[in-house]
């Protein structure tokens, strides 16, 4: 399967989703979710398999519709407000194959009507890895000034996302160390954006791989600051 883009149609369906977010709407169209939105992200999964091998062997791309790296559409709405059955975005992941959930180092695409992102890093991992994180920034400063502040980095990216930060220094760290910044951080991950007209395009596939590439100093540093082989 050829990757040609995210086209109107699929923008569009999510489009439609938001206006008709409910079962009875959703099983009636879904002939059409597999074709405009199922299709072109298997497309895209396999078409950048090999872009990612190029910048390391140990993050994974797998095409399965089910269980592999496309999110499912189907929000988890058990601790919610918002009871509402679906994603109104595709989301794409590709893991490290150390670990098999969303908090371990990977690279990640989010496509909906409003916005475009893509990018790489760790969100919201549990309490050891994040200790692991904020140890290897402490007992490797140099190290991690190094990768944040690398030009690939700040030419792509700009800095590391906000997140949800703590206000204070974690317990445990020197509230006036020089990366206090990044050690009240509870998200280590870097992103960028497009258009959904260069969404829409079949290069998009090889933005979205130059973009992880650059990815690279902060994605080495977090992949070994958690045990894990980049």
């Amino acid at each position: 399967m050829t990757f040609a883009g995210f086209d109107t149609s699929f923008f569009g369906f999510f489009r439609e989703l938001a206006n008709n977010n409910e079962r009875a709407w959703f099983e009636a169209n879904k002939p059409r979710y597999k074709e405009v939105v199922v299709a072109p992200c298997v497309a895209f999964i396999e078409a950048i398999g090999p872009k990612l091998k190029k910048i390391s062997p140990h993050f994974v791309a797998d095409p399965r519709p089910n269980g592999g790296s496309m999110f499912r559409i189907h929000r988890d709405a058990r601790f919610s407000k918002d009871k509402s059955p679906y994603k109104t975005h595709a989301g794409l992941q590709f893991r490290h194959d150390f670990g098999k959930d969303a908090h371990a180092p990977g690279f990640y695409l989010h496509l909906e009507p409003k916005q475009v992102f893509f990018g790489g890093g760790v969100w919201m991992p549990d309490s050891p890895a994040l200790g692991k994180i904020r140890d290897a920034i402490v007992a490797k400063t140099p190290v991690w000034k190094k990768a944040r502040n690398a030009k690939s980095i700040v030419d792509t990216y700009g800095d590391l996302s906000e997140g949800d930060p703590l206000i204070r220094a974690p317990k445990g760290y020197d509230p006036d160390h020089e990366m206090i910044v990044d050690l009240r951080k509870k998200s280590f991950f870097v992103t960028t954006t497009a258009t959904l007209k260069e969404a829409g395009q079949a290069a998009f596939v090889d933005r979205v791989a130059a973009a992880y590439a650059d990815a690279k100093p902060v994605m080495k540093f977090l992949t070994e600051a958690v045990g894990a082989p980049f």
